[in-house]
């Protein structure tokens, strides 16, 4: 990870005090306001243009780790986030829809950072994630009907329109960047040359967009400075569950080192940047949706470097364990 990476936590922290103070000059924050959904389009345009669609296929190759990572992403996960703002945030229906939005969308981009980092199968993990990005896509708007259609106001119509603004066009439009650079460049240069200057622009840009966010809504957070915090137990007890379950999935299946290190990223990492633009636009009248989701980048990359040297302190005791059940076989 490059300088911007490692620091990403502190980026956004710097963001989110600086949105606030220059949100209390006059005129800032409706400008502000405007400038939100573009910097979170090139956000995911950057994430968009580096996922290979073309790799659906090889991901049931290992259909033990690419479907156990699908069931507890779009089956388990979205229940346990329901039941965590049933528990903390019934009185707060708005951080309860944006805990569930959070929670229901898995990374597309930075768990491979992480799966590396402790030395997983990262072409296992690569080829998984666009199976994330689609069901994303696709159920994100089922479960807010389903889940959060009683809790606030749930505008179909505009809700649709996001989705196809800040989700498709982005992705179509990465895509035909990626076809063309590969085409004209080259793959070898597009991996080795392009791709690696995205992710800072990535993190440069959430940081944008999360400053103009608290610049475009400070009065609302000034009026309520406890609610973001109540979103920090919710989500550090999805990661703590998360965990434990894929530790007992591996076991269960006999996941090799590497298998378990991808399975825990899959299943743990979330996409924050994707929930907060859907936020931003279908849900204009409740700010408090899209403010909740900021918790995501603030937690998510000390926890997974946190969990990256759990799998690491674990890993010879994990691998002895593999080796003894195979040649038990």
């Amino acid at each position: 990870m490059d300088l911007v990476e490692k620091y990403q936590s502190a980026l956004v922290l710097a963001a989110i005090a600086v949105g606030l103070a220059v949100g209390q000059i006059d005129g800032v924050p409706p400008v502000a306001d405007r400038l939100i959904v573009p910097f979170l389009m090139v956000i995911l345009f950057a994430a968009f243009v580096g996922i290979p669609l073309s790799r659906l296929r090889e991901a049931f190759g290992n259909r033990r780790v690419a479907g156990s990572s699908l069931l507890v992403n779009f089956v388990w996960s979205p229940l346990l986030a329901v039941g965590l703002g049933a528990l903390f945030l019934r009185d707060q229906p708005a951080l309860w829809v944006g805990l569930v939005m959070l929670l229901v969308t898995p990374c597309t981009d930075w768990y491979l950072v992480f799966t590396d980092v402790a030395d997983g199968d990262v072409p296992l993990a690569t080829s998984v994630l666009p199976y994330n990005l689609v069901l994303q896509l696709v159920l994100l708007p089922v479960y807010l009907y389903a889940f959060a259609g009683t809790l606030v106001d749930l505008p179909l119509a505009l809700l649709a329109e996001s989705v196809l603004l800040v989700l498709v066009v982005p992705l179509l439009f990465g895509g035909v960047v990626r076809w063309w650079l590969t085409r004209t460049k080259g793959a070898a240069w597009f991996r080795e040359r392009f791709l690696p200057r995205l992710s800072p622009v990535q993190i440069v840009f959430l940081a944008l967009a999360i400053g103009a966010m608290f610049a475009s809504q400070g009065a609302v957070i000034v009026a309520n400075p406890r609610l973001l915090a109540l979103m920090a137990v919710p989500v550090a007890l999805f990661y703590a569950i998360n965990l434990a379950v894929g530790f007992a999935a591996g076991r269960a299946l006999s996941f090799s080192y590497g298998e378990l290190v991808c399975f825990n990223n899959t299943i743990l990492s979330r996409n924050s940047p994707t929930a907060l633009a859907i936020a931003v636009v279908a849900f204009p009248d409740e700010p408090l949706i899209p403010l909740a989701l900021v918790i995501g980048p603030l937690l998510e990359l000390p926890l997974l470097g946190l969990i990256s040297q759990i799998h690491l302190a674990v890993r010879e005791r994990w691998t002895a364990g593999f080796d003894a059940s195979r040649s038990d076989r």
